[in-house]
C-alpha cells in the first residue's frame, strides 16, 4: 500500500482548506486538466467549476487551467497529493505502475460498452477508493472516454506490418500492447501528440477518436482501426486534507456537483462517440474496424493482460472480476 502524508502537505492543504475561514471569503481553487479546452472532459470541468459556485452559494470559486498549461499531465496528481493545488483531473490508469489497481479500468475486452463500463466501475468503485485513499487523494467524479482503437500510418492486417513502429503509448497497458505487438512505446502526453506525429516521435497509438479530432492528426495519420478495446476513466480528485477541511455543507454541495457532472459528461461521451469516427472520415481518414487476424491477436495480448494484472494486484482485482461477472 503506497501512502503519501507527508507533514507539507498537511500544512499547505490545511492552509488552503482554511484561508476562506475569516471574513467568509470563496476559496479560491486552481484546478490543472491535460486536454485541450475544446474536449468534453476539460469542457465538463468548466461545468463542474460553475456548479460547485452554485451549489456552495459561492464558497469555492474553480479555475479551471485546461491543456496542461498549470501543469503537465504527468504532474498534476503528484500537485494534488502535495497540495500545490487543491484539486485537478487525469486519467486513472496514468497510475497503474505506481498502484497497479488502478489499472482496472485498462482491461481489454472486459468491458467495452458504456453500460458494461458504468457496471465495472460500480463494482470497482469502493477499492479504488481505498486505493486513492492510500494516495491522499478523494476521487469527485469519473468520466469514461469513448472505446479505444488503433491510430497507424499505413494500412495494417496483423502484427506483421506493426514491427519497429514507434507506438505513443499513455500508461503501462498500451505499452504493453506495443510491445507484444512488436512496436516501439514512447511515453507521450496527449498535449505534445501533435508535435510528436509530425516530428516523427511517434507514427501510432491507441486512443478513442476524440484524441484523433482533438489533435487534427489526420495530417500525420492515414488509418484508424475500430477495436474498443477499453473505456478508461478520467477522474477529478481532491487532495485528501482539503476535502476534509471542509465543513459539511460545503462537502455535499460539491459532491452533488461532482455527481452532476459526472453523469452528464459520460452520457455526452456516448454522444460523440460515432462523431468522431465521422469527423476522421470527412477529413480523409480510412476509418474501419480491425481484420479478423489483427483482433484475434490483440485478443490473446489482452487476455495474458488480464492474468498479468490479476497476479500483480491480486484478491481486490479477482473480486472486483468476480463481482462484474456474477452481474
Amino acid at each position: 500500500m503506497i501512502i503519501l502524508k507527508t507533514a507539507c502537505a498537511s500544512v499547505v492543504a490545511a492552509t488552503i482548506a482554511g484561508a476562506a475561514a475569516a471574513g467568509g471569503h470563496a476559496q479560491k481553487w486552481d484546478m490543472p486538466m491535460a486536454y485541450a479546452a475544446t474536449n468534453y472532459h476539460s469542457e465538463h470541468g468548466v461545468i463542474f467549476a460553475d456548479k460547485v459556485r452554485e451549489h456552495t452559494g459561492g464558497a469555492i470559486d474553480i479555475t479551471v487551467h485546461a491543456g496542461g498549461s498549470l501543469f503537465g499531465g504527468g504532474d498534476i496528481k503528484r500537485a494534488v497529493q502535495t497540495g500545490q493545488v487543491p484539486i485537478g483531473e487525469r486519467f486513472m490508469s496514468a497510475h497503474a505502475n505506481e498502484a497497479p489497481l488502478l489499472g482496472w479500468d485498462n482491461l481489454p475486452f472486459i468491458a467495452t460498452s458504456y453500460e458494461d463500463n458504468e457496471r465495472l466501475w460500480t463494482v470497482a468503485k469502493d477499492t479504488v477508493n481505498a486505493q486513492l485513499a492510500d494516495l491522499n487523494l478523494v476521487a469527485l467524479y469519473t468520466c469514461p472516454w469513448p472505446g479505444q482503437g488503433f491510430y497507424f500510418n499505413q494500412e495494417v492486417n496483423s502484427s506483421a506490418d506493426t514491427q519497429g513502429i514507434k507506438f505513443r503509448s499513455y500508461n503501462s497497458a498500451t505499452a504493453t500492447f506495443a510491445e507484444e505487438l512488436g512496436m516501439i512505446p514512447v511515453q507521450i502526453e496527449a498535449a505534445e501528440l501533435s508535435q510528436a506525429l509530425a516530428t516523427g516521435v511517434a507514427s501510432s497509438f491507441i486512443s478513442s477518436g476524440s484524441t484523433g479530432y482533438d489533435r487534427k492528426v489526420w495530417e500525420h495519420i492515414s488509418h484508424y482501426y475500430k477495436v474498443n478495446a477499453w473505456l478508461p476513466r478520467n477522474y477529478v480528485m481532491v487532495n485528501t486534507q482539503v476535502w476534509e477541511g471542509l465543513d459539511a455543507e460545503v462537502q455535499a454541495g460539491v459532491q452533488q456537483a461532482a455527481d452532476e457532472t459526472g453523469a452528464a459528461c459520460a452520457a455526452k461521451s456516448a454522444d460523440l462517440s460515432n462523431f468522431y469516427f465521422e469527423e476522421l472520415a470527412k477529413n480523409g481518414m480510412i476509418v474501419q474496424d480491425a481484420g479478423p487476424e489483427f483482433l484475434a491477436e490483440l485478443e490473446a495480448i489482452g487476455t495474458k493482460m488480464i492474468a498479468d494484472w490479476l497476479a500483480t494486484v491480486g484478491a481486490d482485482g479477482q473480486a472486483i472480476l468476480d463481482a462484474y461477472n456474477a452481474n
